[in-house]
Order: C-alpha cells, then sequence, then structure tokens
C-alpha cells in the first residue's frame, strides 16, 4: 500500500528495498515489510521481473531508486536538475571532482541518500531548493533502527488512540442525536395522545348532557302521562257514580280555578314574555326525541318543515302533531299560527305522527 511505502521511505530505507521487502511479504502491512528489511539488509535485490512480478511493477520500481554511483546516471541526473531548479545544470563528473554522496535540501539542510527521497520530502515539505552534498549518509545501526521501529511503533499507536477517540466522540454524538429524536417522537405520542383524550372528554360529556335531557323530557312526559291518566280515571268514576263531571281546566264551583287551569293560564300569561320556545319532538314510531330552539313567532309549519328535516318518516304535507298534556291534536288550520298564539312557549312536547 501507498501509505506503508511512505511511511518505510520516510525512515530512511531504499525505496527499491521497501518495494522488494512488500512484494515479498504480499502487502501485507507494515510490519512484515520491516521484518524483511530487517532480516535481507545487505543482500542484492532480485530481479523484480524474475521473482514473477510484471515489467511495469520494474518500470516503476526502476524509476523510483535512481542510483548515485560515482559515474552518475541519466535518470538520476535529471531528476536532481529538476530539484536544484534555480542551481542550474548538474555538471559531468570528472576525474578531478568530488563524488557527491547525496542531496542536501537548501531549506531545511536535511540530506538524503538518493533522488527518491529528496522527491518524497519535497512532495510533503513543499521544499523545492535542493542541491548535491559530499556528505555521506550511514546505514542505520541496529540500535537506531530499533529506535526508528520503536517510533514508528508509537506513532500507529498514537493514531490508532486518536481515532478511537474520534469514533467514540461520533458515536456518542450519534447517539445523542437518537436520544433527542426518540424524545422528540415521544413528546409528540403524547401530545397527541392527549388531544385524543380530551377529544373523547368532550364527546363523553356532549353525550353525557344529551342523554340527561332525553331522560329529563321522558321523565316530564311520563309524568304528564300518569296525570292525564289520573284524571281520567276520576271522571270516569264520577260518571258511575252519578256526580257532576269537574274539568280540571275549568273553575271549581266556588270559583277557585283548579291547579292545572292555573298551570296553563300562568303558563299561557308567562309565554307571551318568552322570545323563544323550546321544543321536544317524538315520533309516534318511537325513536330518540329531537329539541330544538325556534322563534316564539315561529308557526307549527316551521316545526313541520324541522322534523322532516330530520327524519325521511316524516313528511311536512301529512305530518301531524298531538300534545300529551293538556291533551290536543293540532289541525291542519294550525300550521299556520304561531307558537305563541298556540300556547307552546315557553317549552312543550309534540308528538309527531
Amino acid at each position: 500500500m501507498a501509505g506503508d511505502r511512505d511511511t518505510l521511505i520516510s525512515m530512511g530505507f531504499d525505496p527499491s528495498r521497501v518495494d522488494w521487502a512488500l512484494r515479498a511479504t504480499g502487502h501485507r502491512g507494515l510490519q512484515p515489510a520491516m521484518d524483511h528489511l530487517l532480516e535481507h539488509e545487505g543482500e542484492p535485490i532480485p530481479d523484480a521481473s524474475a521473482s514473477g512480478g510484471s515489467s511495469l511493477a520494474s518500470a516503476n520500481t526502476a524509476q523510483s531508486t535512481p542510483a548515485m554511483d560515482v559515474d552518475g546516471d541519466d535518470d538520476d541526473a535529471e531528476a536532481l536538475r529538476h530539484l536544484i531548479g534555480k542551481k542550474g545544470p548538474v555538471p559531468a563528473a570528472t576525474a578531478g571532482d568530488v563524488e557527491a554522496k547525496s542531496i542536501k535540501c537548501s531549506v531545511c539542510e536535511k540530506t538524503f541518500k538518493n533522488t527518491a527521497l529528496a522527491n518524497y520530502h519535497a512532495e510533503k515539505s513543499g521544499h523545492d531548493q535542493f542541491e548535491e552534498s559530499t556528505e555521506e549518509i550511514k546505514p542505520l545501526t541496529e540500535e537506531e533502527r530499533k529506535t526508528k521501529l520503536e517510533e514508528l511503533h508509537q506513532k500507529l499507536a498514537a493514531k490508532r488512540a486518536v481515532k478511537a477517540q474520534e469514533e467514540a466522540k461520533e458515536a456518542k454524538a450519534n447517539e445523542a442525536i437518537k436520544r433527542k429524536q426518540g424524545k422528540d417522537l415521544n413528546k409528540i405520542k403524547e401530545e397527541l395522545k392527549a388531544k385524543e383524550m380530551i377529544k373523547e372528554a368532550e364527546q363523553k360529556r356532549k353525550e353525557k348532557a344529551e342523554d340527561a335531557k332525553a331522560r329529563a323530557a321522558i321523565k316530564a312526559q311520563i309524568e304528564a302521562d300518569k296525570k292525564a291518566r289520573a284524571e281520567k280515571a276520576a271522571r270516569e268514576k264520577a260518571l258511575r257514580e252519578g256526580r257532576p263531571i269537574v274539568d280540571s281546566q275549568s273553575e271549581t264551583n266556588s270559583g277557585i280555578p283548579s291547579s292545572a287551569a292555573v298551570a296553563s293560564s300562568s303558563s299561557g300569561v308567562a309565554g307571551k314574555d318568552f322570545k323563544d320556545t323550546r321544543l321536544q319532538i317524538r315520533l309516534a314510531s318511537g325513536g330518540t326525541p329531537y329539541t330544538t330552539t325556534l322563534p316564539s313567532d315561529s308557526t307549527l309549519h316551521d316545526v313541520a318543515e324541522f322534523v322532516a328535516a330530520q327524519t325521511l318518516s316524516v313528511s311536512v304535507d301529512t305530518v301531524s302533531f298531538t300534545q300529551q298534556f293538556p291533551r290536543k291534536t293540532f289541525s291542519r288550520a294550525d300550521f299556520n299560527k304561531s307558537l305563541r298564539e298556540l300556547g307552546l312557549t315557553p317549552s312543550a312536547v309534540l308528538i309527531a305522527s
């Protein structure tokens, strides 16, 4: 791998030997390549094509490891000219010239064994001023190699530690995001549940109020029916006994009105002062009664239209209304009279059939 190759070259190993070590170890990693370099130090580098490598690998190896021999090399000289730049062309070596044993960076004054290492330094540092040097770079001693290997291990361990910290930090951040999303989702669910509960409670209150109204109306009707039956029984008994029949709605012989007459009279007088009339309409066929509030000036025909709008079993033209107490059947002529005129204010119970 390019990363392992660059690391080994930065430690001072010859690029051609680094390539040999990586090929020989099958690119299994930094440690096997390092072990191979230490074990085969000083041994000649085998030909890459002879060992089964591709011609392209051989060419890459040859280009990456120009030799710094006494006689000079055209490729190495060309690379050196590129590095030296404004320093001018490299003079040809003569018998009286001093042999260049290394390349020196004029910026940081580091020396390198060959142009490959100098090129690597130029790419990493951005330095572009190099010159030939007679300083010979001595090979690393066993102790120096162990020290460099230890430094390498420490760098790798530090990189792994930094990476582990970054991964842990990222995992923690992701976990925090997940927890926040979970809290937000739970909050939304709780709000929806609370709204649903409020809606259900409101619906139950409404149904309870409607049930209470219906029960009150039924109870009032039962009481009215009971009273009507009692009055009927009293009249029949009076007929059997030969006593005069006293109408509950007329005044007695003493001039004192009966309780029913008083109630009817009181209701009629008070009804004139009510602007609206509350009606409960029961169907003769049964079912839930209908409750409505109409202006007291509305006609019985308006009531018929209301009932017809509530159920298909009632028609405006054929419907008839009766009142249990006081018992009364309204004619078609009464349909043009107002509720106030018919004595239905402020409230009344009608049976539609």
